[in-house]
Formats: structure tokens, sequence, C-alpha cells
């Protein structure tokens, strides 16, 4: 009977199984997540906020970027070489970072404008070091199509971080169950994934250093133009996190950090499945440029199916379901959650497409257009800070920032691959208007 219902396609059949798994692992962070925000403060996920940016900036770059190249040899011996050279680079730089925070940790704490992050930032290089393994482990995993692994990986990491979380928040106030964790979960799914490494020993008596050096010279692109390419990135999506703490205050950067956190939901949950099993498909049909076209088209149509009604229901009634989920105190999260949404929605749809990139090697023009996206996120969050001093004004023009820039990078692959962009815009302004127009009727009642 539920053969039935199995999708025929491998493709799909591979989200699904990608899906299914993160599903179940973001539906524990969110189950727990009306009992967290009643146990810690607002500050206490600022100091959370402030501590996972430092993470996932530095550990985007903890592999060199060549987590990414491990998708690209058709042999699996110069995979794995590229997979030890990720780790011996992430080796490397946490070792680095530990020296760097060991002599200017009051130097950091002075940057970062808040002396409670002050003794976490000795445990940066350890969150580091996990993320940069997990990683070159996750791609590794994805190029082997071992799905289910990667999946059952996530489901274990929620758990863990859940009971951590719940367990030292009951008997310890502060952000210290926020941050532990983080951090052990990490290590628990690397073991997790790591397991299909270790076991082929044939494999892995392969790696050699003459092989390292090679494929480290083969595909310097990735160092050179993606590494630089993906920390603007990244540390573009968290640079609310450092300006709002430095215009506002911590609290805000809490409510900020909670609303991202749950409307970036999706993302995490469908967006980053299929975006992982997009890479890989991709990968297979780059010299294909009308399969690519296609499988291109028909991902980004799905993932604007998928995400056009949740995300209007955010936008539109976004603080009575932050009240009523997480409590009467966190309101204000849910109103900026409703600024946010729609900005997130095209994050949802453009960011597993942005994969083609690395898949047609075009490192250099995302080193382009991250280097436009962090000066102009600065720069608007800076407008909104320094002269209007209001934070919904911030949070607005950053939002509508964020669409533009998400539509233009989607709209450079269309030409690339020669969609109709006319028919896109249509296609996605007359479809956000016929959902989210009955909603605002609604509300409107409802007052």
């Amino acid at each position: 009977m539920l053969k039935r219902f199995k999708p025929k396609s491998e493709f799909n059949r591979n989200i699904l199984t990608l899906m299914t798994g993160t599903t179940i692992a973001q539906a524990i962070p969110i189950a727990i997540s009306p009992i967290l925000t009643r146990i810690y403060t607002p500050e206490d996920f600022g100091i959370f906020a402030i501590f996972l940016a430092i993470t996932l900036i530095i550990g985007s770059i903890a592999n060199g970027r060549y987590e990414l190249a491990i998708m690209m040899p058709k042999k699996d011996e110069d995979a794995i070489n590229i997979f030890a050279l990720g780790f011996i680079i992430t080796t490397s730089l946490s070792l680095l970072l530990l020296v760097l925070v060991l002599i200017f940790q009051k130097y950091f704490i002075f940057l970062l404008k808040n002396e409670e992050i002050g003794v976490w930032l000795y445990f940066v290089p350890i969150s580091v070091f996990f993320f940069g393994i997990f990683n070159i482990l996750n791609y590794f995993n994805n190029r082997k199509k071992n799905y289910k692994d990667i999946s059952n990986a996530n489901i274990l990491k929620s758990i863990v971080a859940a009971i951590i979380q719940l367990s030292i928040g009951f008997i310890q106030q502060g952000a210290t169950g926020l941050i532990s964790g983080q951090i052990i979960s990490q290590f628990f799914a690397n073991t997790k994934l790591l397991k299909n490494i270790i076991k082929d020993k044939v494999l892995i008596s392969k790696i050699t250093k003459k092989k390292i050096i090679a494929l480290a010279k083969r595909y310097k692109n990735f160092p050179k133009y993606s590494m630089p390419s993906g920390l603007l990135n990244i540390t573009s999506l968290q640079v609310p996190v450092f300006l709002l703490g430095a215009f506002f205050n911590i609290a805000i950067v809490g409510f900020y950090s909670l609303s991202y956190r749950f409307i970036s939901l999706p993302m995490s949950i469908i967006g980053s499945s299929i975006g992982q099993v997009f890479f890989q498909k991709s990968s297979e049909l780059k010299n294909d440029k009308k399969a690519l076209k296609k499988i291109t088209l028909e991902t980004y149509k799905k993932l604007f199916k998928i995400g056009i009604l949740p995300f209007a229901i955010i936008t539109v009634f976004g603080d009575y379901i932050f009240a009523f989920v997480f409590g009467k105190d966190w309101i204000v999260a849910g109103e900026y959650a409703q600024l946010l949404a729609i900005w997130i929605l095209f994050l949802f749809i453009h960011s597993p497409i942005t994969n083609l990139f690395s898949t047609l090697e075009k490192q250099k023009d995302a080193l382009l257009f991250n280097i436009t996206i962090i000066f102009s996120r600065i720069l608007i969050i800076s407008l909104g800070g320094y002269f209007f001093k209001d934070i919904y004004i911030t949070i607005f023009l950053y939002s509508a920032l964020g669409i533009f820039l998400n539509l233009s990078i989607l709209f450079y692959f269309f030409r690339l691959l020669k969609i109709n962009i006319f028919n896109e815009i249509i296609y996605l302004l007359t479809n956000i208007m016929i959902v989210i127009f009955p909603l605002y009727v609604v509300r409107l009642l409802l007052n």
C-alpha cells in the first residue's frame, strides 16, 4: 500500500529520505522551543546567537571550502583525498583559533561589546572543529548517496541538543545549556557519519600526501573564490546579530535570533534536503544544459509551492503565533518575523539553487555577489540603526533588501540557463498576492 505513494524518480526519493529525517530533526527543537523560551531569557538567546554566529562564520571556511570539491571527481579515491585535505585544514584552523583566543580574548570581548560572551570564546575553536568536520562528512556521505545516514545524524544531533538544553536550563541560569547542547550534539552527529568512512579501509589506504597536494591545486578555485564567497555569505547573514547588538541591545538580538530561527525552519527542513540532492544531481547533469535547465526550473517552482502558504501565514499572523507558542513575552519576536517572512521565502527558494555556482564553476561570480550582499546589508542596518534609530524600520529595510538580492541571484541563474525571467516574475508576484490577500482579509475580520 505504502509503495504506491513512494516517489518513482531517484531524485524525489532521495529528497524524501533527507526531508523525512530533517523534518524529525527540526520537529524536536520546535517541540521544545515553547519550553526553552520560558526557562531562558531573550538575553540568553542573544548570547547564544552571538556564539553561534561566530561559529558559523569561522566554520564556513574551516575546510577551505574544499568540502564542495568532494562532489566533483569521478573517482572515490580522489574524493577521499579531498576529504583528508579538508580534515587537515579544519584541524589546523581550530588550533590557530585556540591560540588567538588565548592571546586576544579581552580584545575580542571589546569588539563584541559583551562581557558575558567572554568565557564562551574558549569553546569557539571546539565548536568550529566539530562544525568543519561535519561539513566534510556530510558532503562525502552525500556523494555516496548515504541519505538515510545523513538523516539519522541530524535526528541524533537534535535529540542530544534537546536533552542537554532542557536539562541544564532547569538547573542553571544563563546561556550554558544552549551552548553546551550545540557543541555536544555536533560531536554525536559527527560520530554517526564517520562510521561510513572508517569502515572502508581500502579507500582510506589510498590517501597519500602526493594526491592531497595535487587535488588541492586542481580545485584551487574553491579556496580562491568559494572560501571568501562563503565567508561573506554566512557573515552577511550574521550581520544583524552583531549590528543589532551594537545599535540596540542584547535582548533585541535574542528576539531577532528566535524569529529568524523559527521562520527559517522550512529552509532547514526542506530547502537543505532539496539543496543536497539538487547539488548531487546537478553535478551529474552539468554538461547537459537542457536537463540542467529542466531540473533547476522544477526545483525552484517546487520550493515556491511548498513555501508560499506557511510564509504568508507568518507575514499576516506572526505576532499571534509567537505569542501563543512562545509566550506573551516573545510577541516582539513575532512582529519581527512578520517583517522578515517574505524575504525568508525568497531565501528559501534561491538557496538550494545557489549550488549551481559550484556545479558550473562560477565561483568568481558568487564572490562578487557576496561582496555586494555583505556591504549592502551592513549599510542598510547601519542606516536604520543610526539615522532612524527604530528597530522595526531597520528590520523592514533589511528584509526588503534581502528580497531584492535573492531575486537578483535567482534571475542570474535563469539568464544563464535561458529561462524566461519575465514569465517567472509574473508567476511569483501573482501567486504571492493570491495567497496573502485572503489572509489579510481574515485578519481584518478577526480584529
